[in-house]
Formats: structure tokens, C-alpha cells, sequence
């Protein structure tokens, strides 16, 4: 899609002038001023889960929102096959030739890795690659849960689409492509939400018991008129090393559905995994029945948070993120990691928030988990407070005030 400039960044004119003068300077001195008036902009937006935490790459239901923080691009095309993007804040600049679409070993883990495998897909998929030199500012902030890779990837999408496609690709489809390629390129087994959530934009429910062909279901809710802001805290915590309890969880629930001979959990009869528990607990141990547990039970929450929302019920919502929170921290078990037991940054930050409002907010682990950050929806006349009694505690500028955005991965026209 195309979006006008003072349209996405309504409210905030002026600090993102500042802030596409910076790209289109960086773009400058990365490759040079020639043919600067063909320069192209996009942007693609973090997100942030609302609900359904470690559901979506079991298949179930999610509520997910797009957020006002974004990764932004100036980008000029290229008559070869070869693709160099900069990042602002890293020195290498990523070179692609397209000549070569396989998967390479030595980029595992790099974002050379994640624009390679969209190429690879998209051309599978039979749409048109080619080259391009871009330049990125992202606000995204890296390894906070609101989805800094999925935001890239979509903006790579984005970016291909609208040079060699049109923008023909649709949010679904830029979607699918971006998970693809974090899956088979990058190396990381994660679901689907990240990158449909910053593709479609808005509130949106998604269910994923069709991998494939999700339900997606765009929730017209304002937010700012409930009274409530949510909040994403930084604790600042150390995501290295992490992989193996990400990766553990949905290993840990597909291994029951193995159980019953279906690979995803969705699949799987909620009273019959009831009725083998004990047969369950010997083969795959309790921590896996627990998780499961909090899977047939988050995905229900998601799909009530998602119902409730359109009724405008947001006492009932906030309940059911209480109930969705306390069930990542029981059942789940993704608020440390047990390889490093002395950081408990989410669990601190759950405690001190829970203190601060005293029932009249609402609050959860956010992504992943493990490291990284909480949310909460904190009543407008108590956020300066639990904003500055946070930031004591977790430094300054660690609680971010966000607005949902309502458009995904887009060409920005001035």
C-alpha cells in the first residue's frame, strides 16, 4: 500500500521530519547523491502482542496490534541483481547478489540471511526480485517484543513489491514470505504473529489453525477512549543465549501433539489430553504438560480479549489479560530462563507493576518472554507515576508509551 507522510505520522510531524532528513542523509553518505530525486521511501512498524502468547506456532489464536514505532527505508533501485542495504548503528553494509538464492550457512543468524530468504521465496512465489541500495533508521527497539526482525523483514517485502511488483504483494502473502525466511534462512522457529501483525497493522485477531490461509479479523477499538495506556517496560535484559528456551517451548508442545499423531496442538482434542496426562508425563515430563495446558487456555483468551474488545468491554479485558499473564508465569514458565536464575528482570518488573497499580491496571510478560519486557494498560492518571517509579528501578527512558497504528508495511509519498 501508499500512505501519505502527514497522514502515518500524524501528531508527530515534526520528530519524524527529523528523522527521514537523517535517512535520506545516511543514504548520502552510504552510496553517494546520484539520481537522489529517485530515492523511494517505506516504513514498516514494530507490533506488539496483545494476546496469545506462544499460541501461534501451534496454530492457535492470537490479538495483536501494530505500534507507532517503526523501521524506515530510503531506498534507490538498481539495474543488476545485487542488493545493499545499511542499517544505522552497524557498520556492515548487507551485500546480496541474486544470483545465488540458496541458503548460506555463514549468514545464519544475520539479516543477510532474512533478505535472502525473501528473495528466494518471492521468486518461488513468481514474483519479480531485482537489486537495490537502501538505508535504514529503525526506532524498533532491538530485543524489547515489539518485534524489531519482523518489522525489517516486512519492510524488505515492502520495499520489493513496490520496485518489481507494483505492490502487488499483499499483507498476507509479505507475511508468509517473511516467516519463511526467518525460519529456513535466518535459523529461528518462530510463528506467525510477529510478522502478520506489523504486515496487516491495527488491532487484528488472527487465527492460525489453517497455517496457510489465516483468519485475520481487523478489531475497530480506540484505545485512548478506555482511559488506559499501554505501556511496554524495558528491564534491559540479556537475550543472548536464549534461543534453546525459545525454541524449547514450541518443541515441548509439538512433542505432545506427536503424542496423538498431529503436528500442531490445535489439532489435538482438549479432553483427551486431559484423560493421557499421566501417560504424557512420562514421555515428554510436566514442564510440557503445563505448557500445553496454557495453550488450550491462552488460545480461548485470545479469541475472548478479541470478542470483548469489539463489544467496547474493557474492564472483562483487562481481566483477561490478568488471567492470560499469571498463566505465562505458572504454566508457560517464560518470565527467566533457568540457565541464569539470578536474572529475574521480568519477574521484578511484574512484581513492582502489580504494586504500583493495585488492580486498576492490567499486566503480562510480553513476547518471547525470558528477557526483555512486560505490558501493561495503566490508567492515564497514574501513568507519570508508574512511568517514574519504573524508570527508578530500570533506568531512564525504559517504559515506552505507545499508540496502535493502524497501517502495516507501506510506500510513504510526500
Amino acid at each position: 500500500m501508499k500512505i501519505k507522510f502527514t497522514e502515518l505520522y500524524k501528531g508527530a510531524i515534526e520528530e519524524n521530519k527529523y528523522r527521514f532528513e537523517k535517512l535520506k542523509l545516511g543514504f548520502v553518505e552510504e552510496f553517494g547523491a546520484d539520481n537522489i530525486e529517485s530515492l523511494q521511501f517505506f516504513s514498516a512498524p514494530g507490533r506488539t502482542e496483545i494476546g496469545g502468547n506462544h499460541t501461534d506456532h501451534n496454530h492457535g489464536r492470537v490479538l495483536a496490534a501494530a505500534v507507532n514505532l517503526d523501521i524506515i527505508g530510503a531506498v534507490k533501485k538498481r539495474n543488476d541483481d545485487k542488493i545493499y542495504l545499511k542499517s544505522a548503528g552497524y557498520n556492515k553494509v548487507d551485500v546480496i547478489d541474486l544470483s545465488s538464492l540458496e541458503v548460506n550457512i555463514s549468514e545464519k543468524e544475520k539479516s543477510a540471511a532474512l533478505i535472502r530468504g525473501i528473495c528466494a521465496r518471492c521468486k518461488e512465489l513468481g514474483f519479480n526480485i531485482g537489486g537495490f541500495e537502501a538505508y535504514t533508521i529503525s526506532n524498533v527497539l532491538k530485543g524489547s517484543g515489539l518485534s524489531s526482525s519482523a518489522a525489517f523483514e516486512i519492510l524488505v517485502v515492502t520495499i520489493i513489491s513496490h520496485l518489481y511488483n507494483d505492490g502487488k504483494i499483499d499483507a498476507v502473502t509479505a507475511a508468509l514470505i517473511s516467516k519463511y525466511a526467518e525460519n529456513v534462512y535466518f535459523g529461528k522457529p518462530s510463528g506467525l504473529m510477529d510478522q502478520m501483525a506489523s504486515s496487516v497493522g491495527g488491532f487484528t485477531a488472527i487465527d492460525f489453525k489453517d497455517d496457510n490461509n489465516p483468519i485475520i479479523e481487523k478489531i475497530d477499538f480506540n484505545l485512548q477512549s478506555s482511559g488506559y495506556a499501554l505501556c511496554i517496560v524495558d528491564t534491559k535484559g540479556n537475550h543472548a543465549d536464549l534461543t534453546s528456551d525459545y525454541a524449547a517451548i514450541p518443541n515441548e508442545m509439538k512433542q505432545v501433539a506427536e503424542f496423538f499423531g498431529k503436528q500442531y496442538l490445535r489439532e489435538v482434542d482438549e479432553a483427551e489430553f486431559i484423560a493421557k496426562i499421566p501417560e504424557i508425563r512420562k514421555i515428554a515430563g510436566d514442564r510440557a504438560v503445563l505448557r500445553v495446558i496454557h495453550f488450550f487456555n491462552e488460545d480461548r483468551i485470545a479469541d475472548e480479549e478479541a470478542k470483548v474488545l469489539k463489544d467496547g468491554d474493557f474492564e472483562q479485558f483487562k481481566k483477561l489479560v490478568q488471567t492470560s499473564g499469571f498463566s505465562s508465569v505458572s504454566k508457560l514458565q517464560n518470565i527467566f530462563s533457568t540457565s541464569a536464575p539470578q536474572e529475574q528482570g521480568l519477574s521484578l518488573a511484574l512484581a513492582i507493576t502489580e504494586r504500583i497499580l493495585i488492580e486498576q491496571g492490567a499486566f503480562r510478560v510480553h513476547g518471547g518472554g525470558f528477557a526483555g519486557t512486560i505490558q501493561a494498560f495503566v490508567p492515564f492518571d497514574m501513568l507519570d507515576k508508574y512511568k517514574s517509579e519504573i524508570e527508578k528501578i530500570f533506568g531512564e527512558n525504559s517504559c515506552y508509551v505507545l499508540e496502535v497504528r493502524n497501517v502495516g508495511g507501506t510506500k510513504i509519498e510526500f
